[in-house]
C-alpha cells in the first residue's frame, strides 16, 4: 500500500489532543510527523494531520492522502471552494477552524497530484492505525 495517511483527536473533545501522519510507498515507511495541542478539537486534529501530511511528500510526487475524518474530507473536497466564493462564509454561518481550512485548501490546491479520500477508521488498515499511534503519541511523550 502506498499513500499518506493522517488522523487526528482529542480526549475529552474539546480538550489536549494530537495529530499525525505517515507517508508510506508499497508498504514502507518512508517519512512520519505528529504534535500535540493542550487544548484543541477532533476538527483541527484532522485537519493540522492533513497539512502535515502535505508536508511529507515531495513536490511533484502523485499519491492518495488517506483521512479517516468525513468533515475533513469534505471540507477540502466538496466545500472549500463554495466558501472561498462567499468570501470564506458558509450559507449557514462562519466557517469553524477557518485558519486551518484555509491552509489545508491551498495546500491541495497548489498539489493537483495529490488526490485526498476517506478511509474507514480502525477497520485493520494498516497505516491508517498507524497514524491513530502517532496522533496519541503525546500521551506517552
Amino acid at each position: 500500500m502506498s499513500g499518506v495517511f493522517t488522523d487526528g483527536g482529542a480526549s475529552p473533545n474539546p480538550g489536549p489532543g494530537g495529530w499525525g501522519a505517515v507517508y508510506v510507498e508499497d508498504d514502507v515507511l518512508i517519512a512520519e510527523e505528529y504534535g500535540h495541542e493542550p487544548a484543541t478539537t477532533n476538527n483541527r486534529m484532522e485537519l493540522t494531520a492533513l497539512i502535515g501530511g502535505l508536508r511529507l511528500v515531495p513536490s511533484g510526487v502523485a499519491t492518495t492522502v488517506y483521512s479517516d475524518s468525513r468533515l475533513a474530507v469534505r471540507t477540502i473536497n466538496e466545500w472549500a471552494a463554495g466558501w472561498e466564493k462567499r468570501g470564506w462564509k458558509r450559507k449557514t454561518g462562519p466557517v469553524e477552524n477557518l485558519d486551518l481550512v484555509k491552509r489545508a485548501y491551498e495546500g491541495f490546491r497548489q498539489r493537483p497530484e495529490l488526490e485526498l479520500k476517506w478511509i474507514k477508521a480502525h477497520a485493520g488498515f494498516k497505516w491508517n492505525e498507524y497514524a491513530d499511534q502517532l496522533a496519541n503519541r503525546w500521551r506517552e511523550d
